[in-house]
């Protein structure tokens, strides 16, 4: 068996990502999640793990210059965290986060790190440093600025740790 790691560029990684986020997420399924409705921002980077050359994780990586208390910040969003279900427990969305906040800490520009999540997936984030953020979130949809409640924000120190206050992601979520 042999694992690859790569870090490709979204726009021209999306058909590679496609078949994994169709399969973890297919249209039935989308539709009856209380975040199916949400448009999402396109990744700006994309950390796939292939299995014997069959892509098996994926986590899409925004950056993203935001607000927090009104003050500007850089963050780097994680989205899209999908494992082929056969695949899952066995260690691969761990490697891709990591890989991924190793991407953005390497950068040198993100202020921190921040994704959204479903409650049963909370505990996963927390055992891997994630830590809840406790204030507003606002994110864009429809082109107008609105609060963003469908998940559970999370933050990871890159260079700050924000915990509180409100954040502004100034566009789409992730």
């Amino acid at each position: 068996m042999s694992i690859e790691i790569e870090i490709a560029t979204g726009a021209s990684s999306r058909a590679a990502a496609a078949p994994l986020l169709s399969a973890v997420w297919p249209p039935e399924v989308l539709k009856a999640l209380p975040w199916g409705h949400i448009t999402f921002a396109d990744p700006d980077l994309r950390v796939m793990i292939d299995r014997d050359g069959e892509t098996v994780c994926h986590v899409g990586i925004t950056r993203r210059a935001g607000t927090w208390n009104g003050r500007k910040v850089h963050i780097g969003g994680l989205g899209n965290v999908a494992t082929r279900a056969d695949c899952r427990g066995r260690g691969y969305a761990t490697l891709a986060i990591n890989a991924a906040i190793h991407t953005l800490t390497e950068e040198h520009s993100i202020d921190f790190g921040m994704l959204f999540c479903e409650p049963h997936n909370s505990a996963f984030y927390e055992k891997l440093g994630w830590q809840s953020f406790n204030g507003p979130v606002y994110a864009e949809q429809a082109g107008q600025r609105t609060s963003f409640t469908a998940m559970a924000p999370y933050v990871f120190r890159i260079r700050r740790l924000l915990r509180e206050g409100t954040i502004d992601l100034c566009g789409l979520p992730w």
